[in-house]
């Protein structure tokens, strides 16, 4: 229904953000919602999945065709509904998310919440073979952070909004509080604390 919208980001959260268009704002669910915290009040392009089912109606926003692309297909397989596919698409590493489908890495795909054997067999084998449209052309929307407003925040309150989106994600307080004592030695903002997690989380 929407392919995309384009728009000020008006309000980035846990879950979610705002962006306004026209004097309507938009409710996004995205992967990462922080990577937007350098955009507030700059407008930008989110490519959208309109959601619907009988108890729910939703949009998911994406950096790129790629990583929606990607999402579409994770939610045809058997166990996997949004959630799930966003905490897929979280790590940013849509190439690394292929390889392991394509190379039937098991081992990987099960770190992610809510993804056990049986979905990431399921995973492999819907999905094997049939990603060809997403790799090719796929280049993450790298940015240099000195180019853009930085809006500063307190360290602290840089972390505890990044747990509030790892747990958003469906990660237990049990993974997050493994890792957390590593990350406060760090000064960050909240997406440098969300992809550092992540990156832990996926080891």
């Amino acid at each position: 229904m929407f392919e995309f919208i384009k728009g000020t980001v008006e309000f980035v959260g846990p879950e979610y953000i705002v962006i306004e268009n026209n004097d309507i704002g938009y409710q996004i669910a995205t992967p990462n919602p922080f990577v937007y915290s350098r955009k507030i009040e700059t407008k930008v392009t989110v490519y959208t999945y309109h959601y619907v089912r009988e108890d729910i109606m939703a949009l998911y926003g994406f950096e790129s065709r790629e990583e929606k692309r990607l999402f579409t297909k994770l939610l045809n397989v058997s166990g996997i509904g949004p959630k799930g596919a966003l905490a897929i698409l979280a790590s940013g590493e849509v190439q690394q998310v292929v390889n392991a489908i394509e190379n039937e890495d098991e081992g990987f795909l099960i770190k992610f919440p809510g993804v056990g054997k049986k979905t990431a067999r399921q995973m492999i084998l819907d999905l094997k073979g049939k990603l060809q449209d997403i790799v090719p052309d796929y280049f993450p929307n790298l940015f240099n952070a000195d180019t853009l407003p930085v809006h500063t925040q307190d360290g602290g309150e840089a972390f505890e909004e990044a747990v509030l989106a790892l747990k958003a994600l469906g990660y237990s307080d049990k993974e997050v509080k493994k890792i957390s004592p590593e990350l406060r030695k760090e000064q960050l903002t909240t997406d440098q604390y969300i992809k550092k997690a992540l990156q832990r989380l996926l080891k």
